[in-house]
């Protein structure tokens, strides 16, 4: 990886305020990020946007961990250029295509037995919430239960058996359907440090007088992204493994967003040495292209051919652009995680220091950290700030109070410098002008 900055110029030939206008005037309400980045992008490189009126930003959201391996990642890229521009297959369902076998082969002998991981691999639909579904679907075929457990302030997508397991108020309506045979329990830490929420869980599924069934599943994440930058204990995520074993339960690590690196390791729970029976990828597993698998352990893909099907989950595309990224594990690619996470550590140490009359907070792992501002309002001005300063950041919580920094693995070191000095003044300009 690079240690100079990405440079990228663009000319100017639009009208980004008609452009906005026309935005506001066909598109759907629901639409959400382009009201947080008020302005319309035209070109990325690395970890640096440009937009219409060749104002340069730098990325610290990255499509929300779509993006680990940066915008337009030049290893994926001069795959993509090749492989379209020799007429590679697009679209096949899940029929057997060159890409497809490559893709399969270099997953096994990058990732998985450098690991001694065992997995099948589905390829669901392309989104995360996809993997989920059939996540939630092939746990409860297996076990012919349909009760699954999920957590405390989780986020697992918005098609309805993945919504039924996320746990933010503000995206269930009853309209929608019905939350049934699912069940929230506490998190890790939603009690308190000094509270091990698994013996909760151990306790009531131990008593049958507890009113809550046996599981199909429990899925989680080992950190929580959407939910606030929650980091899972490894004891804790080991003791939920081994209640999953006790009861004949199958565990789900929804590794959407903080797998493919985004941890330090590719995987998030290889930090914990759990070894999950299904694993949900999505995000930057296909370089930046819509691309969703599962990992099945080989004993539980109880799959008849066509069961559970979807148009694009033979995303060629994404195979070509999703093997080309992997090549960066490969490298020394770890060690460079560990050097831009502790730079980042070190900003948000200094921020705490000069404001220790906040009550501010951080917490993380690898590249993914949060600082918990403890008021969404303020976290919002702070967004704003930064945007108006060149910074692309987001905020997570149930609040949205906790801003969250999530750059590209693979960003240069200069540009992470950059991005954090702004992100820094930003806050500062924000709490210094408080009332």
């Amino acid at each position: 990886m690079t240690t100079s900055a990405v440079k990228i110029t663009k000319s100017i030939n639009s009208d980004s305020s008609q452009e906005k206008d026309d935005i506001a005037r066909l598109e759907s309400e629901v639409r959400g990020y382009v009201r947080l980045f008020p302005t319309v992008f035209d070109v990325a490189k690395g970890s640096t946007l440009i937009d219409t009126d060749g104002k340069k930003y730098i990325d610290f959201f990255c499509g929300a961990g779509t993006l680990n391996y940066g915008h337009n990642n030049p290893k994926a890229k001069l795959a993509l250029l090749d492989y379209i521009s020799n007429d590679g297959i697009q679209h096949s369902l899940d029929a057997a295509t060159k890409a497809k076998v490559e893709f399969l082969r270099a997953f096994e002998d990058i990732i998985l037995k450098p690991r001694n991981l065992e997995y099948k691999i589905q390829f669901t639909g392309p989104t995360g919430t996809n993997a989920v579904e059939a996540a939630i679907k092939l746990a409860r075929k297996s076990k012919k239960r349909s009760h699954i457990i999920a957590f405390s302030h989780a986020y697992h997508g918005h098609t309805l058996g993945a919504l039924a397991v996320t746990a933010n108020a503000y995206y269930h309506d009853e309209h929608y359907g019905s939350r049934s045979n699912v069940t929230h329990l506490p998190y890790d830490g939603y009690m308190g440090d000094d509270v091990d929420t698994s013996e909760y869980l151990a306790k009531v599924l131990d008593d049958q007088s507890s009113g809550i069934p046996i599981p199909a599943a429990i899925i989680l994440e080992t950190i929580q992204g959407e939910g606030g930058i929650n980091v899972a204990r490894n004891k804790w995520l080991e003791n939920i493994e081994a209640i999953c074993k006790k009861h004949d339960i199958l565990l789900i690590v929804d590794d959407i967003q903080m797998g493919n690196g985004r941890t330090g390791k590719f995987f998030s729970f290889e930090h914990s040495g759990i070894n999950p029976d299904i694993v949900c990828l999505s995000k930057s597993i296909g370089g930046g292209l819509p691309f969703s698998i599962n990992l099945i352990k080989p004993e539980e893909d109880l799959w008849k051919p066509g069961e559970h099907t979807g148009t694009f989950r033979g995303n060629n595309l994404a195979f070509v652009a999703g093997k080309a990224v992997l090549e960066h594990w490969n490298e020394d690619f770890e060690d460079a995680i560990f050097t831009r996470s502790l730079m980042i550590q070190s900003r948000l140490k200094h921020i705490l220091e000069k404001y220790p009359q906040k009550g501010l907070s951080y917490r993380g792992l690898g590249m993914v950290w949060g600082l918990d501002m403890g008021s969404g309002k303020v976290a919002r001005l702070i967004i704003n700030e930064a945007f108006n300063q060149g910074l692309l950041v987001e905020s997570s919580g149930a609040d949205d109070e906790v801003l969250k920094i999530m750059a590209a693995l693979t960003i240069d070191i200069d540009t992470l410098e950059q991005g954090l000095i702004i992100f820094e003044k930003a806050v500062h300009h924000i709490l210094d002008n408080a009332s």
